[in-house]
């Protein structure tokens, strides 16, 4: 019998943490969102995924779930999950009951793609966006720009795809508006050129397609939800891009997030502690410039590079209340458990070829970890 608990250096994690709307957490720790490209090709969640969230669903406080798309024009990745019709409610109920049949909160992150969507996913081959403007990436295409009466449709489809996440049982959605899809193509000066009033050189204006975003989905939670339901967004605080999304744009942003009714800003970084994407001399981390903006007015979640519980620990000091855990709950899918029980020392921290079975990671994803250099540290090995 083990006997073992967790070290006081380490009790912060495991506090409870009350959101604004008042659901509680149990911890401070959340599962990030990160692509597992497991679903069917329809949108189905399989039973490999299945087992996937169930391996990492025990410790954590709430489970974030890869990103759903609500419509097939804003499928963003091969083997993803799809919340974009009625037919896809009973899925989405197995992906939820797993996650909150192991004791943890259920948010399922929504979006679409935008310009960032590959033609082959497309019904019509055709990715849209804010502007007829192509990304500067390999690979794709210029999109089409969206018409005023199809910016309607989409808004509404996010206060849909709310609604069967309620049906479907889950806590929270989180508005994806981040990683450079549709949401921050609207927001950013790179990829809004329009002159309607979903679009303009000012920030306001180039806001009004994400706070809509959010009035919707929060309308479509007034009118479903019969328990408080977490509404959380996600953001990217700069774009590498010129004309882009730079930090003093995202700190106004982020004012005007604070006084919608969120539950908690989402910062998407690389490194919790990682400066400026744009202006390499400035070295301040965005998460904490964002926490030391809003965080007495909207918890926000620091993400980036928090492999260890001394990482985790550093990063609440900063004042930011939740941290989220990606690659880290790959590699070992009990690292809450195991600092829960003083056993931190024993947190996997690289991989190899043959850990598959054991950690319960999908085909799919299994593939790309091992093909994607630098990814994840994996070792050699049979």
């Amino acid at each position: 019998m083990n006997t073992k608990t967790v070290k006081d250096t380490y009790k912060t994690l495991f506090e409870p943490y009350t959101l604004p709307n008042g659901v509680e957490l149990k911890n401070r720790i959340i599962m990030a969102p990160m692509t597992n490209y497991s679903s069917d090709d329809e949108g189905f969640v399989t039973e490999e995924e299945l087992a996937y969230y169930r391996e990492r669903s025990a410790g954590t406080g709430t489970v974030i779930t890869a990103v759903a798309y609500i419509t097939p024009g804003g499928k963003g990745f091969p083997g993803e999950i799809s919340a974009h019709s009625d037919e896809m409610i009973p899925s989405l109920r197995k992906l939820a009951a797993t996650i909150k049949g192991e004791g943890a909160k259920a948010i399922l992150q929504i979006f679409h793609a935008g310009r960032m969507a590959p033609p082959e996913l497309l019904p019509d081959g055709q990715p849209v966006s804010a502007s007829a403007v192509k990304a500067n990436r390999p690979g794709l295409v210029e999109p089409r720009e969206l018409t005023e009466e199809e910016i309607e449709t989409i808004i509404q489809e996010f206060g849909d795809a709310t609604r069967r996440a309620i049906e479907a049982g889950f806590d929270g959605v989180e508005i994806h508006g981040a990683n450079t899809y549709l949401i921050q193509q609207f927001f950013s000066p790179h990829s809004n050129c329009r002159t309607d009033k979903w679009g303009g050189t000012t920030i306001p204006r180039r806001a009004a397609f994400p706070l809509a975003v959010i009035d919707r989905v929060n309308a479509a939670a007034e009118e479903h939800a019969r328990d408080p339901f977490i509404i959380g967004y996600r953001l990217s605080p700069e774009e590498i891009e010129e004309p882009g999304i730079t930090m003093e744009d995202t700190l106004q942003l982020v004012d005007t997030l604070a006084k919608q009714k969120l539950d908690y800003l989402h910062v998407s970084v690389q490194d919790f502690w990682g400066g400026s994407i744009r202006d390499k001399e400035d070295e301040r981390s965005r998460v904490v410039l964002i926490q030391e903006r809003v965080g007495d007015k909207l918890p926000v979640i620091g993400v980036g590079s928090i492999h260890t519980p001394d990482d985790a620990v550093k990063a609440l000091e900063t004042g930011v209340p939740l941290v989220a855990l990606g690659r880290e709950l790959i590699m070992e899918p009990k690292w809450v458990q195991k600092v829960q029980v003083g056993e931190e020392d024993t947190i996997r921290t690289t991989l190899r070829p043959d850990n598959q079975e054991e950690l319960v990671v999908p085909d799919n994803l299994w593939s790309r970890i091992l093909s994607v250099k630098g990814w994840f540290p994996v070792e050699e090995g049979e």
